[in-house]
């Protein structure tokens, strides 16, 4: 599902010009029969024609936003990486973001205190640094969504090879 995710944004980056999604979160992924994971609602989806959106609306659900956008700062399509890394923290905790926590409360916290969600022992290493990478406070600093498919790719793929090894005996 995260790789899915990740491939659905890698595309709306490459795109020309690139389009940034603005709200990505969880409740904005569909999954069809096959578990096939869909980008979805672009209802604040933006075109970017220079290096920083020209929306200066602050818009979106504060527990998946940027800093910088929850700064109401310019913000390009590495807000999305920020927004992705709150999505594969809930698939690893399987937990609400900022549970217990008002909007403003959110906003305080992660775009004025530099507060990130804890990220539990338990979650694979490999994981953890990628979420880490994403909430990177310098949006310079996160990863692309090509790099992102690159970290999740060996992360599938003991789990796949078991699948298909399991299919062949039966």
């Amino acid at each position: 599902m995260a790789l899915d995710a990740a491939r659905g944004m890698n595309y709306l980056h490459n795109c020309t010009p690139v389009i940034v999604h603005r709200d990505l979160k969880s409740p904005n992924l569909l999954v069809d029969r096959n578990w096939v994971v869909k980008v979805c609602d672009f209802g604040l989806s933006r075109m970017k024609h220079s290096t920083f959106l020209s929306s200066r609306s602050t818009a979106g659900t504060a527990e998946w936003m940027a800093p910088e956008v929850l700064q109401n700062e310019p913000s390009d399509e590495k807000c999305d990486v920020y927004s992705y890394g709150v999505i594969l923290w809930e698939l690893a905790t399987m937990q609400q973001p900022w549970g217990g926590m008002n909007p403003m409360q959110v906003v305080g916290a992660v775009g004025f205190q530099h507060r990130r969600l804890e990220i539990p022992d338990s979650i694979d290493p490999a994981v953890a640094d990628i979420i880490r990478q994403c909430w990177k406070t310098d949006p310079r600093l996160r990863p692309s969504f090509s790099e992102i498919m690159a970290a999740l790719k060996p992360l599938q793929n003991p789990i796949a090879s078991n699948t298909s090894r399991h299919r062949g005996h039966q």
